[in-house]
């Protein structure tokens, strides 16, 4: 690991290994190879577009368009990309978390052999974002459309992968209480943000914007989630995942980016745990089973439970059913046959008598929940 860059203050107690918070110079197949397996939580790649460009490009005006025509962007075929492509999918594939998922964005040059080549390799498509560009450049060549978009694709490691991480309850309230759609309107990267030269050319000619890879991370990772980036350029990935209170580890070849890309991330101020704190929805918490009351003593066999109107009573019995007269069943399905619907959330429709207060059982299952992600800790 003689190739890190360390980014660790000298007071960070970082639990994580040494790799972790840091940038690892050199070719990307070689450096996950020598990561563990099994050990990051996500990763987003940025990898070469393969843009095939033919020689300089120029606005109408006669001026040139400051294009990608880096060494790192050059194949000699699309089988040389390819195959470059299935190297680093497969080394990234191995230090992905059983439950961890990718996302790898890319433009119609050189997406759809990506998306061929996860396929073949196992990886289980989940999503294919759309990130249109509120700001795109014009199509300075007037003989096709202009290029308003790139494509992310969203994976996780396999089609058996479970409990893979999807905020979506945050998502959802961050989009005015709608469903996150899956064509994401954010400006390119441009104006202050944009790393610049002393003689004001771009550090790197395909800096993503810092919106973008923040709604990645705060929809499919955790506060405290290794993040890492294959292809880590100018370090958009470090700095975002600093500034949300998640680890990364970078992977870069070019000493210019990890100069610019240390620089950045050390100025970058973490948010706090209050701004970090995710919403989460019923569905995100740990399910409880009604017989877990009793066991926990919170109720007690015999007890009275009844409906806010108190229309119906039933009684609580040793094995977590009710009974109410010749009606039996769970605290869902007893609730649906009394009330003749097909039904019924008990949680939020029995109450019982605390020394004289109505309480909803509910309020027994939150207490339930306490202890186990007390436990969990």
């Amino acid at each position: 690991m003689s190739a890190l860059r360390q980014l660790k203050s000298a007071g960070n107690r970082n639990p994580h290994p040494d790799w972790v918070d840091t940038i690892l110079k050199g070719d990307c197949v070689a450096a996950l190879e020598n990561l563990p397996e099994h050990s990051v939580d996500m990763i987003f790649a940025d990898p070469p577009y393969n843009l095939q460009l033919d020689g300089d490009l120029h606005r109408p005006d006669h001026s040139k368009v400051d294009a990608v025509n880096n060494d790192w962007d050059q194949f000699e075929s699309f089988a040389a990309y390819d195959a470059f492509t299935r190297a680093w999918m497969l080394a990234a594939r191995r230090v992905l978390k059983p439950n961890g998922t990718i996302w790898v964005i890319g433009s119609y040059h050189n997406i759809f052999r990506v998306g061929s080549t996860m396929q073949d390799l196992g990886y289980w498509i989940l999503n294919d974002i759309i990130w249109r560009k509120s700001n795109p450049m014009p199509n300075f060549l007037g003989r096709r459309f202009q290029n308003a978009h790139e494509t992310m694709i969203w994976a996780s490691r396999d089609q058996k992968a479970k409990g893979y991480t999807f905020n979506y309850e945050a998502m959802k309230a961050a989009n005015d209480d709608v469903q996150m759609r899956s064509d994401w309107l954010i400006p390119i990267c441009n104006g202050g943000e944009r790393l610049k030269k002393d003689d004001g050319s771009k550090v790197h000619p395909t800096q993503k914007p810092e919106a973008l890879l923040a709604r990645l991370m705060l929809s499919a990772s955790k506060p405290g989630d290794i993040i890492l980036d294959p292809f880590f350029g100018s370090g958009t990935t470090g700095a975002v995942a600093r500034r949300l209170g998640r680890h990364f580890v970078g992977i870069e070849r070019e000493q210019d980016y990890i100069d610019a890309a240390h620089a950045r991330i050390q100025s970058v101020r973490p948010l706090g745990s209050q701004e970090l704190k995710i919403l989460t929805g019923k569905r995100a918490e740990p399910r409880v089973a009604f017989v877990s009351l009793i066991e926990n003593g919170l109720i007690t066999p015999g007890t009275h439970l009844f409906d806010t109107r108190k229309r119906w009573t039933a009684i609580v019995r040793a094995d977590g059913t009710l009974a109410a007269g010749n009606e039996e069943g769970s605290i869902h399905g007893l609730g649906a046959r009394l009330q003749g619907q097909a039904s019924c959330n008990g949680w939020a429709f029995w109450y019982f008598n605390d020394n004289g207060k109505v309480r909803s059982i509910d309020d027994l299952r939150t207490i339930i929940r306490g202890k186990m992600k007390l436990a969990g800790n």
